[in-house]
Protein backbone atom coordinates (compact mmCIF):
# COMPACT_ATOMS: atom_id res chain seq x y z
CA UNK A 1 0.00 0.00 0.00
CA UNK A 2 1.57 3.35 -1.05
CA UNK A 3 2.71 5.55 1.84
CA UNK A 4 3.06 9.29 1.41
CA UNK A 5 5.12 11.57 3.65
CA UNK A 6 3.76 15.09 4.14
CA UNK A 7 5.65 18.00 5.66
CA UNK A 8 5.91 21.77 5.50
CA UNK A 9 7.81 24.74 6.84
CA UNK A 10 11.27 23.19 6.98
CA UNK A 11 12.84 26.67 6.86
CA UNK A 12 16.21 25.34 5.70
CA UNK A 13 16.42 22.35 8.06
CA UNK A 14 15.35 18.72 7.70
CA UNK A 15 15.76 16.72 10.88
CA UNK A 16 17.72 13.51 10.19
CA UNK A 17 15.06 11.39 11.92
CA UNK A 18 12.59 12.36 9.18
CA UNK A 19 14.55 10.19 6.76
CA UNK A 20 13.78 7.19 8.95
CA UNK A 21 10.12 8.21 9.35
CA UNK A 22 9.76 8.58 5.56
CA UNK A 23 11.87 5.52 4.65
CA UNK A 24 8.90 3.44 3.44
CA UNK A 25 7.18 6.33 1.65
CA UNK A 26 6.72 6.25 -2.11
CA UNK A 27 6.66 10.05 -2.36
CA UNK A 28 7.10 13.06 -0.13
CA UNK A 29 4.81 16.07 -0.42
CA UNK A 30 6.13 19.40 0.91
CA UNK A 31 3.67 22.27 1.40
CA UNK A 32 6.18 25.11 1.08
CA UNK A 33 8.54 27.30 3.08
CA UNK A 34 11.55 25.19 2.19
CA UNK A 35 13.96 27.93 3.14
CA UNK A 36 16.65 27.14 0.57
CA UNK A 37 17.15 25.25 -2.69
CA UNK A 38 19.76 23.17 -0.82
CA UNK A 39 16.96 21.82 1.38
CA UNK A 40 15.04 20.92 -1.80
CA UNK A 41 18.07 19.02 -3.15
CA UNK A 42 18.52 17.19 0.14
CA UNK A 43 14.96 15.83 0.12
CA UNK A 44 14.83 15.21 -3.65
CA UNK A 45 17.96 13.06 -3.42
CA UNK A 46 16.10 10.86 -0.92
CA UNK A 47 12.64 10.34 -2.50
CA UNK A 48 10.46 11.71 -5.31
CA UNK A 49 9.01 15.04 -4.15
CA UNK A 50 5.88 17.02 -5.04
CA UNK A 51 5.81 20.52 -3.66
CA UNK A 52 4.87 24.18 -3.81
CA UNK A 53 6.79 27.25 -2.75
CA UNK A 54 5.95 29.18 0.39
CA UNK A 55 5.96 32.84 1.34
CA UNK A 56 9.54 32.78 2.69
CA UNK A 57 10.96 30.98 -0.33
CA UNK A 58 13.15 32.95 -2.68
CA UNK A 59 13.45 32.75 -6.43
CA UNK A 60 15.80 29.76 -6.10
CA UNK A 61 12.86 27.64 -4.85
CA UNK A 62 10.13 29.41 -6.86
CA UNK A 63 11.78 28.40 -10.15
CA UNK A 64 11.59 24.75 -9.04
CA UNK A 65 8.03 24.55 -7.68
CA UNK A 66 4.72 26.32 -8.41
CA UNK A 67 2.51 28.27 -6.02
CA UNK A 68 -0.26 25.66 -6.38
CA UNK A 69 0.03 22.02 -7.40
CA UNK A 70 -3.10 20.12 -8.37
CA UNK A 71 -2.71 16.45 -9.26
CA UNK A 72 -4.42 13.08 -9.06
CA UNK A 73 -2.98 10.36 -6.85
CA UNK A 74 -4.55 6.91 -6.43
CA UNK A 75 -7.86 8.25 -7.75
CA UNK A 76 -7.99 11.30 -5.47
CA UNK A 77 -7.73 14.93 -6.57
CA UNK A 78 -5.10 16.70 -4.47
CA UNK A 79 -4.59 20.46 -4.18
CA UNK A 80 -1.43 21.64 -2.44
CA UNK A 81 -0.59 25.26 -1.65
CA UNK A 82 1.31 26.95 1.15
CA UNK A 83 -1.22 29.44 2.53
CA UNK A 84 -4.56 27.67 2.44
CA UNK A 85 -6.26 28.35 5.74
CA UNK A 86 -8.64 25.72 7.05
CA UNK A 87 -12.37 24.87 6.78
CA UNK A 88 -14.58 27.92 7.25
CA UNK A 89 -11.45 30.15 7.15
CA UNK A 90 -9.83 29.34 3.83
CA UNK A 91 -7.37 31.74 2.21
CA UNK A 92 -8.58 33.91 -0.70
CA UNK A 93 -6.48 31.81 -3.11
CA UNK A 94 -7.99 28.52 -1.98
CA UNK A 95 -11.50 30.00 -2.14
CA UNK A 96 -10.81 30.83 -5.82
CA UNK A 97 -9.58 27.29 -6.41
CA UNK A 98 -12.75 25.84 -4.86
CA UNK A 99 -14.85 27.78 -7.38
CA UNK A 100 -13.25 25.92 -10.30
CA UNK A 101 -11.96 22.68 -8.77
CA UNK A 102 -13.19 19.96 -6.43
CA UNK A 103 -10.21 18.50 -4.58
CA UNK A 104 -10.61 15.46 -2.36
CA UNK A 105 -7.55 16.45 -0.33
CA UNK A 106 -6.23 19.94 0.42
CA UNK A 107 -2.69 20.16 1.79
CA UNK A 108 -1.23 23.41 3.11
CA UNK A 109 1.32 24.69 5.59
CA UNK A 110 2.15 28.20 6.85
CA UNK A 111 0.41 28.13 10.25
CA UNK A 112 2.98 25.80 11.90
CA UNK A 113 -0.06 24.10 13.47
CA UNK A 114 -0.72 20.41 12.80
CA UNK A 115 -4.33 20.07 11.73
CA UNK A 116 -6.13 17.21 9.96
CA UNK A 117 -9.86 17.63 9.62
CA UNK A 118 -12.75 16.76 7.36
CA UNK A 119 -14.45 19.66 5.57
CA UNK A 120 -17.99 18.31 5.17
CA UNK A 121 -19.22 21.42 3.34
CA UNK A 122 -16.66 21.04 0.52
CA UNK A 123 -16.34 17.26 0.85
CA UNK A 124 -12.57 17.24 1.28
CA UNK A 125 -9.89 16.26 3.76
CA UNK A 126 -7.85 19.21 5.01
CA UNK A 127 -4.25 18.35 5.97
CA UNK A 128 -1.72 20.74 7.48
CA UNK A 129 1.32 18.80 8.70
CA UNK A 130 2.49 21.63 10.97
CA UNK A 131 6.14 22.69 10.85
CA UNK A 132 9.02 20.24 10.46
CA UNK A 133 11.83 22.81 10.67
CA UNK A 134 13.43 24.38 13.70
CA UNK A 135 12.47 28.03 13.02
CA UNK A 136 9.18 29.55 14.13
CA UNK A 137 7.00 29.80 17.20
CA UNK A 138 6.16 26.08 17.39
CA UNK A 139 7.73 24.04 20.20
CA UNK A 140 7.09 20.63 18.64
CA UNK A 141 8.16 19.82 15.05
CA UNK A 142 5.66 17.64 13.19
CA UNK A 143 5.18 15.76 9.93
CA UNK A 144 2.70 13.16 8.69
CA UNK A 145 2.77 9.89 6.82
CA UNK A 146 -0.27 8.03 5.61
CA UNK A 147 -1.47 5.44 3.13
CA UNK A 148 -3.40 6.48 0.05
CA UNK A 149 -4.75 3.60 -1.97
CA UNK A 150 -7.63 3.31 -4.43
CA UNK A 151 -9.22 6.56 -3.30
CA UNK A 152 -8.92 5.99 0.43
CA UNK A 153 -6.73 7.49 3.16
CA UNK A 154 -5.67 5.27 6.04
CA UNK A 155 -3.14 4.70 8.81
CA UNK A 156 -2.19 8.34 9.39
CA UNK A 157 0.84 8.66 11.68
CA UNK A 158 2.41 11.79 13.13
CA UNK A 159 6.14 12.38 13.63
CA UNK A 160 6.89 14.70 16.53
CA UNK A 161 10.13 16.07 17.86
CA UNK A 162 10.70 18.70 20.51
CA UNK A 163 12.79 21.62 19.27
Amino acid sequence: MPKIGILSDTHGYIDPSLFTFFADCEEIWHAGDWGTAETVKQLESFKPVRSVYGNIDGQDVRVIYPEVDEFTYQGLQVCMLHIGGYPEKYSPLFKKILKISTPDIMICGHSHILKVMRDKKNNLMHINPGAAGNHGFHQICTAIRLNIYEGKLSDLEVWEKKR
